[in-house]
């Protein structure tokens, strides 16, 4: 998940191609900048479309937009907003298939796998409908005599979400539900590799009744990047992506006084102890090592076995591996695969490539996924479902994130040795533990440094009431996505202190003239 400044290429003249274009005052906006990105269809490997990329003209009025639309948004009673809100709720979850439809076209994971994106994510769209509840200031009667203290909690204005690739609806609904309830204008900026499904969002939120400018999408590269993070209108930024990209996010919005979310990138383990149900074990270790193809931040990458369980579990592995379908992700007269495409054939080459290092390294390659093809399919984007056994933990296949389908395997002779793993890796996103054994889980969960964290669950993503983020360098700033820490994100508190003097009582009321103290409670 990079923001590199993306190959540019001339606007197509082909008429059968479109352009996809930005939403700005409540509209889609063709883009004058003469700049464009293709984007394919993971599947065949052919450019479905070619995305807009922005110039400072079109960052400028995209951010202008938002703060028109900001100060009406911002005016509206609750009552209103949580209606706006309620609207949109009901409309995409009338409307969901069509969306998961668009996000299979151009990410290239399974519908149902894309419908489940849509699910997690509207999970927020339904917390952020009972905003009211905390958005809420607080009351202190009398806090010294006569005196009263009180909050209020205000949105921030405008602000700005960067979003991955490969959750092109679940990832900015972890953020633009919360900001939009509490008052915010949203500008968001999708990755250019799946654009429309932000176009499709803006649309549903003018349907829904959102003003014009409330919710803008900014199609771009590095440029567009930049222009909202160093733009004086938009006060706060949230990212998802690599860890290079979150901690450029995090300094350099800092730097221009923004408040700032960045979540970075994982190497997620799964330790499996001696007493795990091992058919338990090899289910779910397929399930979050090869889901979406990998290509989630909470994808399990490596299984640290303690022994004597690794060779049964490989072989159990193994043999759900020889089932699993892989093909285009829309399907085939209705019948879906278990997992799609990579997202682009550079990607699919890194994936190989950290397959070769692995090798390189001494590694067993148990199931090679290089130079998988689909029938029908061979210019698509495949890389077929990996296994590697006796990883070197000083490998760069071990150490880094891959974000491909590929699970390896490492032995280690004791829990402490596995936690040790787990504890000195660089990243702390999710981990999970597989045990019979309940005083072994509860030491895990609390001697490991993993910001989320599964007991016999694989990928421990929370729900939305609680928050999403992990330690180390997988979060650069001080907040978790959605939860109370999203509310906490996209509002800012003010306290009042206020005293009304009775006329009636005024020699009475405390008030004692001219003090030149600091003041004190009474």
């Amino acid at each position: 998940m990079s923001i590199a400044e993306s190959t540019v290429a001339p606007a197509t003249t082909d008429a059968d191609v479109r352009v996809i274009s930005h939403w700005i005052d409540g509209a889609e906006r063709a883009s004058t900048s003469g700049r464009t990105a293709p984007v394919y269809n993971p599947a065949t490997g052919m450019v479905s479309a070619r995305v807009a990329l922005a110039d400072r003209a079109e960052i400028d009025a995209a951010i202008a937009s938002a703060v028109r639309g900001y100060e009406v948004w911002s005016q509206f009673s609750i009552a209103r907003r949580q209606s706006v809100l309620f609207s949109f709720r009901e409309l995409l979850n009338a409307r969901k298939r069509e969306l998961a439809e668009i996000i299979t076209a151009e990410h290239g994971k399974v519908v149902s796998d894309a419908m489940g994106e849509i699910l997690r994510g509207q999970e927020v769209v339904e917390l952020a409908t009972g905003f009211p509840h905390f958005i809420k200031g607080a009351f202190s009667e009398n806090a010294s005599s006569g005196i009263d203290v009180y909050s209020l909690k205000q949105p921030l204005g405008v602000v700005g979400i960067i979003s991955p690739f490969n959750f092109p609806a679940m990832v900015p609904m972890w953020f633009f539900p919360i900001a939009i309830a509490a008052g915010n204008a949203v500008v968001l900026k999708p990755s250019e590799k799946d654009p429309s499904a932000a176009l499709w969002l803006a649309a549903l939120w003018q349907e829904a009744g959102l003003p014009d400018g409330v919710f803008t999408v900014l199609q771009g590269d590095k440029l567009a990047v930049d222009g909202l993070l160093e733009s004086p209108d938009v006060q706060s930024i949230s990212f998802v992506g690599s860890t290079p990209i979150a901690q450029y996010i995090y300094e350099t919005a800092s730097k221009h006084g923004k408040r700032v979310q960045a979540l970075g990138g994982a190497k997620n383990h799964m330790l499996v102890l001696p007493d795990a149900d091992l058919d338990l074990v090899a289910d779910q270790a397929v399930n979050a090592g090869y889901g979406a193809a990998g290509e989630r931040c909470m994808a399990i990458s490596v299984v640290l076995a303690v022994e004597p369980v690794a060779d049964d579990l490989i072989a159990k592995i193994q043999e759900r591996i020889a089932k699993l379908r892989i093909g285009n992700g829309a399907g085939v007269d209705g019948v879906e695969p278990d997992m799609g495409p990579l997202i682009t054939d550079v990607h699919r080459d890194k994936v190989s490539s950290y397959v070769d290092i692995a090798e390189a390294d001494g590694a067993k390659i148990i199931v090679d996924g290089r130079g998988f093809t689909v029938d029908g399919h061979e210019d698509g984007f495949f890389f077929g479902p990996t296994l590697i056994d006796d990883i070197p933990t000083t490998s760069r296949a071990y150490q880094e994130e891959i974000f491909g389908p590929v699970l390896s395997v490492v032995r280690v002779p004791s829990y402490d040795e596995g936690l040790g793993l787990i504890n000195s890796g660089q990243f702390g996103n999710g981990t999970a533990i597989f045990t019979n054994d309940g005083g072994a889980a509860r030491r895990f969960q609390n001697e490991v440094q993993v910001g989320m964290i599964g007991i016999n669950v694989p990928i421990p993503v929370p729900v939305a009431y609680h928050s999403f983020g992990g330690w180390k360098q997988s979060l650069f700033g001080d907040a978790k996505a959605y939860g109370v820490h999203g509310f906490d994100f996209f509002t800012r508190e003010k306290a009042i202190t206020s005293r009304w003097l009775d006329p009636a009582t005024r020699s009475q009321s405390g008030h004692t003239g001219i003090n030149l103290g600091f003041p004190q409670n009474n």
